[in-house]
């Protein structure tokens, strides 16, 4: 643990700095032995600031505090580095735990194929592909989403729309015809309106 200070209209004292460093042995234990620490203490006239900037794996975290004296702004701006360290180390382990659980769901999502040698003799052997699905079907959780702009809300031919459609942008599109009966245009998945008509 490296730590450099430097002390704006403030002597720095034995005290201080085993006040800092006694906080920074407690980060030790959350985030290792190798990180750069820097102490910025600044004395104005009754405002004591303490400035402590901690780099781990080239990510920043930095605590600031002022107080009426030094020791009680270096513990604030001890307790706001502690806070977002923890957050820090949580967030890192969230990112490895999430790379893993991606590998394997997509293994899982994948079709299995074992390939598997049929035949009397092994020179007789005819390979065949055997296919093992996933035990439990992946569903998704449904979202819905209110809105006018695929609704019609005059009557109007197929034709009016089929435009109207097209102009809007929309895959799905509700429409009454001239006679009062209920129609839907539906894109599909190769690009092509489908005509659903109402009972």
């Amino acid at each position: 643990m490296n730590v450099e200070y430097t002390g704006r209209q403030f002597v720095i004292t034995p005290a201080v700095r085993k006040q800092v460093e006694n906080g920074l042995t407690k980060l030790t234990k959350l985030l290792g032995n190798n990180f750069e620490t820097h102490v910025i203490l600044i004395a104005e006239k009754r405002l004591h600031k303490a400035e402590i900037t901690i780099h781990v794996r080239d990510n920043p975290i930095v605590g600031a505090a002022e107080a009426n004296d030094m020791t009680s702004a270096i513990g604030e701006a001890l307790e706001h580095i502690d806070r977002q360290a923890i957050k820090y180390k949580s967030r890192w382990k969230t990112k490895r735990r999430q790379a893993a659980k991606k590998k394997s769901v997509s293994a899982d999502a994948q079709i299995e194929e074992v390939r598997v040698a049929v035949g009397a003799s092994a020179t007789a052997a005819v390979p065949v592909v055997v296919h093992g699905f996933p035990n439990a079907v992946r569903m998704t959780e449904a979202h819905v989403v209110r809105t006018d702009e695929s609704v019609a809300l005059k009557p109007m031919t197929l034709e009016e729309a089929i435009k109207e459609c097209e102009f809007r942008d929309r895959d799905v599109f509700v429409f009454r015809d001239p006679e009062g009966r209920v129609k839907v245009l539906h894109r599909t998945k190769d690009g092509k309106l489908e005509l659903i008509e109402a009972p």
